[in-house]
């Protein structure tokens, strides 16, 4: 397979779904933090969608071509390729929609959306305790941090100005003791 579309599908399914949908991901969820305005959810669902089945409906033909052997790097196909390059291009039209959308509704947001607040996700972070935008100086005076962002395992809400300790966690979660190593002891 080497040689074949099925190493440009493998380049190109690593990088945008590792690295562009991974920053896409990251400026949804920042923001409302960078300009503080909310962008259309709905919207950002549709690009979400289109991005998904663009990219799956681009690079997974190309796959099926690099497996039967289809060179890359030549400027004529044979015609038992055609479906499948049909296929390929008609996902590059999809995918390109999804990235054009979200130009379209964050620049609208920029003056239209919504105003976020300060943390509009409901997010236990560090960046999400400060206002949005941030000031230039982020915080007005060091903050107190008083337990760790993401204790996802403990039921309820997390009052940000309780202490949180070990023995609270394992009583909690029920665990701890296997991490400990104190598991061999039994």
């Amino acid at each position: 397979m080497h040689d074949t579309y099925f190493v440009v599908a493998h380049f190109h399914y690593i990088m945008v779904g590792g690295m562009v949908m991974a920053y896409l991901g990251g400026i949804h969820f920042w923001w409302p933090k960078i300009t503080g305005r909310l962008y259309p959810e709905g919207w950002g669902k549709a690009a979400a969608i289109l991005i998904f089945l663009g990219f799956n409906l681009t690079f997974f033909p190309q796959f099926l071509l690099g497996y039967n052997g289809m060179p890359r790097r030549i400027h004529e196909y044979p015609p038992e390729y055609q479906v499948l390059n049909v296929l390929s291009t008609a996902g590059a039209s999809i995918l390109a929609m999804g990235y054009l959308l979200p130009l379209f509704y964050l620049a609208w947001s920029t003056r239209y959306g919504e105003i976020a607040g300060n943390n509009p996700w409901g997010a236990t972070g560090l960046e999400w305790q400060t206002a949005s935008p941030p000031p230039k100086e982020n915080f007005v005076e060091t903050p107190v941090v008083h337990h760790d962002p993401y204790l996802y395992e403990l039921s309820g809400a997390i009052d940000p100005h309780a202490t949180v300790t070990v023995d609270d966690l394992q009583e909690e979660t029920g665990g701890g003791s296997a991490v400990a190593g104190e598991a061999a002891d039994d």
